[in-house]
């Protein structure tokens, strides 16, 4: 596996969601899984998100990781300019706890889907992604494999 090239593909609405994200980017190095973290919001900065979305299966990605609050449209949006998987991650918000993150994600359209984990479920999204590439990578497969059975051993 090519270090330098990134496969999973994190992008968040805002820098206040980072602390809610170091779990998915953890278990990413863990597995040792090159990832690439992208700030912008789909509301402030829609070109960049359109672009970035766009070019990522160019750049090698394989999944895209997308973590939004409040109105999260993020994901959406990036899953509209990609044909790769997209993985939602509500953030927890004050207002209303993260329910309008997660029932903002869960509500896409026919045909854009967007998988959803659990309100700030960025370890669960990490894995998600490694469990993706392991579909077409025999040593990430393993690392599940081995991640899964220690799991079962604690």
């Amino acid at each position: 596996m090519d270090e330098a090239k990134p496969l999973v593909g994190i992008i968040m609405g805002s820098t206040s969601d980072m602390p809610a994200m170091e779990p998915c980017m953890k278990q990413l190095d863990e597995f040792g899984i090159p990832y690439e973290v992208k700030v912008a919001s789909a509301h402030r900065k829609p070109a960049e998100v359109h672009i970035w979305a766009e070019t990522a299966h160019e750049r090698g990605m394989k999944v895209i990781v997308a973590a939004a609050g409040k109105a999260a449209h993020l994901g959406g949006v990036v899953a509209a300019y990609t044909p790769l998987p997209v993985i939602g991650v509500p953030m927890k918000t004050s207002d209303l706890g993260g329910m309008d993150s997660l029932l903002s994600m869960v509500q896409m359209p026919s045909g854009v889907p967007v998988a959803c984990v659990a309100i700030n479920g960025a370890k669960n999204a990490a894995i998600e992604a490694a469990q993706i590439i392991g579909t077409s990578d025999p040593e990430v497969l393993q690392k599940i494999i081995d991640f899964k059975q220690a799991m079962a051993e604690a």
